[in-house]
């Protein structure tokens, strides 16, 4: 079954793609697109048939076959108490049906990933392979010049929270850079720390590439004042009409600013910048998930380490890549040298309950090894002992 994504429904297209849909009722800047919805007779497993092909070809050139996102609607997904942020795939930069057949089946199998597996099993789930389903949205692409994550502030009188990048989000969302923050107090009033962000992600010729930053837009802040104060609006309008707080990603694309998802907030954000004066410590970052830890370093540096990886350990890795999400289950914790408080797997550790300290330059290298570790999730600080 294919269907407008603004008629997307939770029972039928997964809460990802009907948060979508209720935001484009309600006349909000949401790029345009389609979903293929959960059918038992279309299992995830198994090929796209004729007639989803069909299906799937009229939609797209209804469109004017344009490149499009491709993201996962999973069932299990965007759920009021788990994210299963990463947990599967979004393949940006797609151009002609060839591609997006190719795209709309590599979405599809990742419901049975080993990342997804894990993901379900540490949100509890009896059995992980019964009952999920997926759903598939398509979207027009958004071609950013910034984009990030905005986090809507709990109450009133609370903090908003955004971390940006040049370019695509996956800079952001998948920890590749050291995002701006910028802190919104309840006053309207807003405090900026510039991160790292030497590169950027973008679709040229239909996929995806990543490329320096020239040097003048490296040194400068990715937001002004009025597109932080535009994104912050926006956000408290989402709030308002979900009723709670919302974790969501936008892009701005020239003057236009674009939601692309808004699902609810999982686990509470350290707020490093109200967190007074740390104590003394060898290394230091942005707090991403509270609570201290103790324990051996483990250096991770690709899926080649990660059998390395031991209960109690804490990983010393260069991002926090959604992909690693499995390792979370057996680590204490995690440091990153690059990421912040918003990426996919800094959300993750905080919905495990293990503490993650993000942005902390040259970490796997000033970090030995099995030395043993204090660091402090909400300070941002590492101790080796």
């Amino acid at each position: 079954m294919l269907c407008d994504l603004r008629s997307a429904s939770v029972a039928t297209a997964g809460a990802k793609a009907a948060a979508l849909g209720t935001m484009l009722r309600a006349g909000l800047p949401v790029p345009e697109g389609f979903v293929l919805s959960t059918a038992a007779e279309h299992p995830a497993d198994g090929p796209i048939s004729e007639e989803q092909r069909r299906d799937v070809e009229r939609a797209y050139a209804r469109m004017g076959s344009p490149v499009v996102a491709v993201r996962s609607s999973a069932s299990s997904e965007d759920s009021a108490h788990e994210s299963e942020a990463g947990a599967y795939e979004s393949i940006l930069g797609v151009s002609g049906m060839d591609a997006l057949l190719a795209a709309i089946q590599r979405c599809r199998l990742s419901l049975h990933s080993e990342r997804a597996r894990a993901s379900r099993l540490t949100a509890g789930a009896a059995d992980t392979t019964e009952h999920p389903t997926m759903a598939v949205i398509v979207q027009r692409m958004v071609h950013a010049e910034a984009s990030g994550v905005l986090f809507t502030p709990a109450t009133l009188d609370g903090a908003a929270l955004i971390e940006s990048s040049w370019g695509l989000g996956p800079s952001v969302v998948e920890g590749r850079v050291v995002p701006d923050r910028f802190r919104i107090d309840g006053d309207g009033t807003f405090h900026r720390r510039l991160g790292s962000t030497e590169s950027r992600v973008d679709v040229q010729n239909g996929t995806l590439v990543t490329r320096a930053v020239g040097e003048t837009h490296r040194s400068a802040s990715t937001l002004t004042d009025e597109q932080v104060a535009r994104i912050a609006r926006l956000g408290a309008e989402i709030a308002d009409l979900f009723g709670g707080p919302r974790d969501i990603e936008w892009a701005l694309d020239g003057e236009t600013l674009w939601i692309l998802q808004a699902r609810p907030i999982t686990a509470a954000l350290p707020m490093p910048d109200r967190a007074g004066k740390a104590c003394a410590s060898d290394l230091t970052g942005v707090g991403g998930s509270s609570g201290r830890a103790t324990g051996p370093a483990r250096v991770v540096l690709g899926p080649a380490d990660f059998s390395r990886v031991m209960p109690g350990d804490i990983i010393i890795c260069p991002s926090t890549d959604p992909s690693w999400t499995p390792l979370l289950q057996r680590a204490a914790g995690v440091v990153a040298e690059r990421g912040g408080m918003l990426a996919h797997a800094a959300i993750v550790a905080r919905e495990h309950g293990i503490p993650a300290v993000l942005g902390v330059a040259d970490a796997t290298t000033r970090v030995t090894d099995g030395a043993t570790l204090t660091i402090d999730g909400h300070l941002g600080t590492i101790t080796e002992e």
